[in-house]
């Protein structure tokens, strides 16, 4: 090899190892800055730089603590028989505002889908979409009204296509029968799929070989 294809190879192989850190750095930087806006005012609710002689980070770190108890505690309760029947009252409250509950349940859904096996989605499915050999993540969501199937033709059904890696967003199409194409997923894994952006997969991820490297020198 010549003298510019080794700094060549060298610079991809380098490339290759430092830009995921970089992006994982960048990303662990925004979630930690996203994450301080609910940590900060509870840090000065509660006065917490009192208890840690002024030190910001110390009263940050116990900030998170007491966010992650609350929520281990609401959790908790959530699934004694009391904690069912509050938060169900809070729930149906929360339905009654329309924009509110659009919101709420599309968010409420969505969460369900990640740990529980049961949730309102019916299946996973593939929708060739934007194009045609391009398939894209879609979740049945029932049978389309009986005057869009009169126009199609044949059976249509409801389509959500969640959008990676915040599959709360997405679009809503109505498909024929013939353009649904069924696979064998569960709920729970494709939208892990749509959150991790694939990553969630179980398959592990392939290492990069000499020929890849080979294939990008040429």
């Amino acid at each position: 090899m010549t003298l510019s294809s080794r700094i060549k190879s060298s610079f991809v192989a380098g490339l290759i190892l430092v830009a995921p850190l970089a992006v994982t750095l960048y990303i662990l930087r925004f979630l930690v800055n996203w994450s301080l806006q609910f940590v900060t005012p509870v840090v000065r609710a509660a006065g917490l730089a009192q208890y840690t002689r002024n030190v910001e980070v110390v009263a940050q770190l116990l900030a998170v603590v007491m966010i992650v108890a609350a929520v281990v505690v609401l959790g908790f309760l959530a699934q004694q028989s009391v904690g069912r029947h509050l938060f169900g009252n809070i729930g149906r409250l929360v339905n009654v505002v329309p924009l509110v509950s659009t919101i709420y349940g599309s968010v409420r859904q969505v969460a369900d889908s990640l740990v529980e096996r049961k949730t309102g989605y019916e299946s996973v499915v593939l929708v060739e979409y934007p194009r045609e050999g391009v398939y894209m993540i879609g979740l049945v969501t029932g049978e389309s009204p009986r005057p869009v199937e009169e126009v199609a033709g044949q059976d249509v059904y409801n389509v959500f296509l969640p959008n990676s890696p915040n599959p709360t967003a997405g679009r809503l199409v109505l498909l024929p029968e013939d353009q649904v194409h069924e696979i064998d997923m569960s709920v729970r894994r494709g939208m892990r799929l749509v959150v991790t952006t694939g990553m969630g997969d179980e398959r592990e991820p392939q290492a990069v070989s000499p020929q890849m490297l080979e294939h990008v020198e040429n």
